[in-house]
Order: C-alpha cells, then structure tokens, then sequence
C-alpha cells in the first residue's frame, strides 16, 4: 500500500487563514442576517485599473487571431515583462538585477513555499516570529523540521522574536544559520525595515555564507524615501539574497494571479563536498521542469503596470488603501489599542491592551462587533496577545468597523 507524507501530522490544526474562513462560516450560518465586514485576508477589494484591463483584453483579443496567437510561452516569463520589471522595479532605484534573473511565476505564497527545494535537507532555517506561515508550514511539510513543541514552535527551526521591545526588528542569531526569512515591510506587523538593519543581515550572511530569502510582496506601500523596498538596495546583497515580489497587493492581481523571484547569477551555495554550485542554475532548472509559465494575457496586463498612466493608476489605488491603514491607526488608537504599521505597508498590528489572548478577541469581534480581523497567534507565537488588520477594504466599511469597535463593551 502507498504511504503518505507523514510529516503532515506535525502541522498544527489548519492553514491559519481556511480556519478564519471555516469560523466565519459557522457564524454566518448560525446569523444569516449578519453584515460581516472582512479585514481579515489579505485578499483587494478595488478592480484591476483600466489601463490594466485595456492590456489584458488587448492580449485575449491576440490569442483569438492566427497571426497573434500564443501557446507556450517561456516558463521564465516574456521578455517584456521580465525588462520592464528590471528598469522600474530595480534599475530605476539602483539595484543591478538583470532581465534574466527575474523568474515571473503565478504567486509569491509559491514561490516562498517551493524555494527551499533547491536547498539540502540540513540546512538550519531561520524565520522571524511573528510572520507569514507559509515560511514554517511548508518547512514542516518538507519534513525540515522536528516534532511540534507544544509551545507554538516546531523542534529544528530558529525563531527570531519580533516584538514592541525590539521595534520588531529581529536581532541578529547568536549561532550559524543557513537560510534566513526575512519580509519587509513586515506581513503581519505592517512595520519596515531600514538601510542599516538589512546591511546588519546582509553581512551577517556573507560572514557565515547563508542565504536571505527577502519577501517584498509589500514594498509598494512604502512612502518613506529612506527605507529601501528591495535588499538588492544593499551593498553585497547579490552576493546572499533571492527576493519575492507581487502583484497581488500592488496592483489587485489576487485573482489573476502574477508575481516574480529574483536569483542572481552569482548566488552560490555549496554541496556536500563544499564545492560551490549556482543557486540561479538550479531555480532555472526548478522552475522550468515544474512550471509552464503565467498565461500571456495575464503577463500583458502586468506590463501595463510600469506604463506611465498605470503607474499613476496604480498608485491611486495604493493611496486608497493606505487612506484606510490611517483610517485604522486612529481609531484603533482612540479605542485604546496599542497600534504599530500601517505607515508603510498595509497592515495594521494592534494590542488591545486588555490582556486578551488572539484567538479569543477574534471570536468576540466576530460574534459582537460582525468584525473580522487575523488573530496574531496565527503567525507565530510572539504574536500572542495581538490582532491584525487589514487595510484592504472598502473606506466605508472600515469606518464602519471602527464604529462597531467603539460600540464594544470590555
């Protein structure tokens, strides 16, 4: 009989964001009368722009015609997209990446989950607590980790804690790690890292030849001229870093599905004998076994983005977001809530100050304010005590939200 992976069974009770989804259908089937407000997911709730639509239609109108019709493309990405990303997203800021060492695929949440099949078994993982699941869910998965703890944390993983006292920050690991998590601006605490922060890690790697896995699916949102939104801002950084970026928050490609990973030429990492083998080759190799490539429609709308007019779009919609982020910070703040993010990304992270565990101010906003938010346990076990909110609903719903939150009683 075939066996199964059991490395399943560590995984602790459901993917963070079908359990939100599973109690908000409980509820909602118990009051079907319910006005729920969602700011729970990341997912947009703002169409794709028009010049964003007029490029995909114009790219389903070719795939009508013989002339311009298009079956397999290159699973890396056209050439098009791939040059537009490296003039605006890198060179247009001084990062020296190359068209060809962008990788286009169909979501970040992938390629963070399937990046760690390039590297060896034992390596020694590094992920910032609290943070995006994926990152520890798919170690497990993968069988990179011990045996769950019990306490939040899984035997063979370093947790570097992000807290209030560390301005979540993570600090430096006193032992020799091989592969680092790092997400900035901060998926779930909407806080953003510095030049000098990123240079501490980046030398740190090229010290102990690790490697930084840098998710920026949020750098969009930064408005700080000071803080950098890719690590290749960082002086060595090509020497130590691969880098995950999308479209979905950046430009409401959450249902059409677009993102790209950047691997240097010259990223290396060493087998077993100690000999150095390119971290690209393998990606390359990954990738294009595995992956048929993002559909040409959906590349040409992605194009449209770097276009003058949808660049203008685009941050329309940002500023939209980001009015909401604001919208929260205040309120939150006037309810007594302990707030952080929200300036430079998206999110906004919120201790009630009441000594409420996560879970439980989850359950009561839903069940007394019809109010949906991420509990911060979800993310790790420094998340405790905390709540995150999402900026990307509609302006009159987040007022709403807030009013029902002010009607509470503690």
């Amino acid at each position: 009989m075939a066996q199964i992976n059991e490395n399943y069974f560590k995984l602790q009770a459901g993917y963070l964001f079908p359990e939100i989804g599973r109690r908000v259908r409980e509820f909602q089937k118990e009051h079907p009368g319910a006005d729920v407000i969602k700011m729970g997911i990341g997912d947009v709730t703002q169409p794709l722009t028009p010049s964003i639509i007029k490029a995909f239609h114009e790219g389903v109108e070719e795939m009508s015609k013989f002339d311009t019709f298009k079956g397999y493309g290159p699973e890396q990405g056209y050439d098009f997209l791939r040059e537009a990303i490296a003039k605006n997203d890198y060179h247009d800021r001084g990062a020296d990446i190359a068209a060809d060492e962008i990788f286009v695929s169909d979501g970040s949440k992938c390629d963070t989950g399937n990046i760690l099949e390039i590297f060896g078994m034992n390596n020694i993982i590094a992920v910032q607590d609290p943070v995006y699941p994926v990152y520890v869910d798919t170690s497990v998965m993968a069988g990179r980790t011990g045996d769950y703890l019990g306490n939040g944390y899984y035997k063979g993983i370093v947790y570097m804690p992000c807290n209030a006292e560390n301005g979540f920050i993570p600090e430096i690991p006193k032992s020799k790690v091989d592969i680092i998590f790092l997400c900035y601006p901060n998926n779930p605490t909407g806080t953003t890292a510095s030049k000098t922060e990123l240079k501490k890690w980046v030398d740190y790697a090229r010290k102990n030849k690790s490697i930084i896995l840098f998710d920026s699916a949020y750098e969009s949102y930064i408005s700080d001229p000071e803080i950098p939104h890719s690590i290749y801002e960082i002086e060595g950084a090509r020497e130590v870093a691969i880098e995950f970026r999308s479209f979905s928050k950046t430009a409401g490609f959450t249902g059409t599905r677009c993102a790209y990973t950047v691997i240097p030429k010259n990223l290396v990492a060493t087998t077993s004998d100690g000999s150095e083998k390119s971290l690209y080759s393998l990606w390359f190799r990954r990738h294009t076994t595995k992956f048929n490539g993002v559909s040409y429609p959906v590349q040409k709308a992605a194009a449209a983005i770097f276009t003058p007019e949808g660049k203008k779009e685009v941050r329309s919609v940002i500023n939209y977001y980001m009015n909401n982020a604001k919208i929260l910070r205040e309120s939150l703040t006037k309810l007594g809530f302990r707030v952080f993010g929200g300036v430079n990304a998206p999110y906004v992270w919120v201790n009630s100050g009441r000594g409420i565990k996560s879970w439980d101010l989850f359950d009561k906003l839903l069940n007394e304010a019809n109010v949906v938010g991420t509990p911060g346990s979800g993310f790790g076990p420094s998340g405790e005590g905390y709540f995150r909110f999402s900026s990307f609903a509609t302006q009159e719903n987040v007022m709403k939200a807030m009013e029902r939150l002010g009607n509470l009683k503690w």
